[in-house]
């Protein structure tokens, strides 16, 4: 059974149809929408500012999800995927993006809808990623606008198959 621990008063609280891994960790101040999966060893800290996140949002393996302490709190849209080993804090995420295996995106850095952060990215402190568009590097830079069939086939493909993949892990009564 997942770790959800109350901090400071503060208990997570989710949406419909969310599925927690046995060894996920989600603690404080944390509310997110329906159809959200956490998977093995991603770690969600609401303890030193609140963290939100939309529907359908995927929290791979070994992710974390963190803030600043009462300067930057996290947000997250719908649609979104946070790959395995990638840490998300103190930042603001909008809806349709991808973020990449193993990339980190810092305080105050901005990720417009319908963008990827590729694997292995550093997203710099303040940085605004631009809608429709590919940041790869480190630092993250701009390499290229993302097709709208590549929102369709990679950005809804991964957001919907981790979905499906929930639905194999949940007990059959």
């Amino acid at each position: 059974m997942a770790i959800i621990r109350e901090i400071l008063g503060k208990t997570p609280k989710f949406g419909k149809d969310c599925w927690l891994a046995e060894t996920a960790v989600i603690t404080g101040d944390f509310i997110c929408g329906d159809e959200c999966t956490f998977w093995y060893n991603a770690v969600i800290r609401g303890d030193v500012h609140y963290i939100k996140m939309g529907s359908k949002v995927n929290v791979q393996d070994n992710a974390t999800v963190h803030a600043t302490y009462q300067k930057a709190p996290t947000n997250i849209g719908n649609n979104v995927s946070i790959a395995h080993n990638a840490i998300v804090h103190g930042c603001t995420i909008h809806d349709n993006v991808l973020i990449g295996m193993g990339a980190i995106v810092m305080d105050h850095a901005v990720i417009h809808s319908n963008s990827i952060i590729g694997a292995g990215a550093v997203v710099l402190e303040n940085t605004i990623v631009e809608s429709g568009s590919i940041y790869a590097g480190n630092p993250a830079r701009k390499i290229k606008d993302i097709d709208p069939e590549q929102v369709k086939g990679t950005i809804d493909r991964i957001a919907n198959s981790y979905i499906k993949y929930a639905s194999w892990y949940q007990e059959k009564k």
